[in-house]
């Protein structure tokens, strides 16, 4: 008799925002040290994960004609280290379904990681367990642990170093995006060109943590800072007039996501943030504007895959 074949795992991993983003001097690694609070958002990643003889690898949604699908990808790497690290010799066809802007600085290669190591550990049964999978998350890139963990996060060294941030509340954020992105090597050579000292070593503001504890949006806003904001400027412009369209719609504050190009616009409820992302829409500052409410989940299995008819 036969066996029906296995139809597939279906993993979802958050995208996400820095409410704040503190950079130090650039070490001779070329890296830079890093202090950042990561909030996952309700804009998401799908990957899913089919038996097959070999690696493969299809992209659909939003900007995927931007995307590789060759061994350059994020997704496509993370199957292959799980394969290597744990022996085994299955495959997986997966198929990736963006939601999350490209290089946009709310880690979607990240989330594509995060879901494809996840899904595969399901789909190959190779039974890693979420820290093992944050372990190898964090050879492939510093934002793969966080779209494993999701919810709120403090993030040291490069980032990859978590500590879980206590949040109350829901958060309803409106996002920027634009039709471009912005090459994270250029905006950190930006970032080190405008420097006129050495930056102190980064930390995150207490002020930051305390106000995500008691849930105050009004608090929260007062304490969200990017460093990396001039440098993305001085690349794009055109920024300049979404942080401003944003004060404008009367958003509690606004802040870059990771490297830009995304602008996120705190509101203090769904209401609110209609508003504030009605009168961005009418300021034909971004591409496109959407609203998102934040803490989500890290990546999770969703239910099964239907077989093939």
């Amino acid at each position: 008799m036969r066996t029906p074949e296995h139809p597939g795992v279906h993993v979802r991993a958050p995208g996400k925002i820095n409410l704040a983003l503190r950079v130090g001097a650039r070490e001779p690694s070329g890296y830079h040290p890093l202090a950042t609070v990561f909030q996952a958002v309700s804009l998401s990643e799908d990957v899913v994960a089919r038996p097959a003889e070999g690696l493969s690898l299809t992209v659909e949604g939003r900007g995927c004609d931007l995307v590789p699908v060759d061994g350059t990808n994020l997704a496509l790497r993370a199957a292959e280290l799980l394969r290597t690290v744990t022996g085994t010799t299955a495959g997986a066809a997966l198929q990736v379904t963006k939601h999350v802007p490209v290089a946009g600085g709310m880690a979607g290669g990240s989330a594509d990681a995060a879901a494809a190591l996840l899904a595969c550990d399901q789909l190959w049964g190779t039974g890693l367990d979420r820290r093992e999978l944050v372990e190898l998350g964090a050879e492939l890139g510093a934002d793969v642990p966080f779209a494993l963990t999701g919810l709120t996060a403090v993030g040291a060294g490069h980032g990859d170093v978590l500590t879980s941030a206590m949040s109350r509340g829901t958060y309803h954020w409106v996002l920027a995006l634009q039709d471009e992105g912005l090459s994270t090597p250029r905006v950190f050579a930006a970032f080190d060109d405008l420097l006129d000292d050495e930056p102190p070593a980064p930390e995150v503001d207490e002020g930051l943590l305390a106000a995500l504890l008691a849930g105050d949006p009004h608090e929260l806003a007062r304490h969200l800072v990017n460093d990396l904001t001039d440098a993305a400027v001085d690349l794009m412009p055109a920024l300049d007039d979404v942080l401003a369209a944003s004060a404008r719609a009367g958003a509690l504050g606004t802040v870059l996501s990771g490297s830009g190009p995304t602008v996120a616009a705190l509101a203090l409820d769904a209401e609110h943030a209609a508003s504030v992302a009605e009168v961005l829409r009418r300021a034909e500052v971004a591409a496109e504007v959407l609203v998102v409410t934040a803490p989500a989940p890290g990546a999770r299995v969703l239910e099964p895959v239907r077989a093939p008819l």
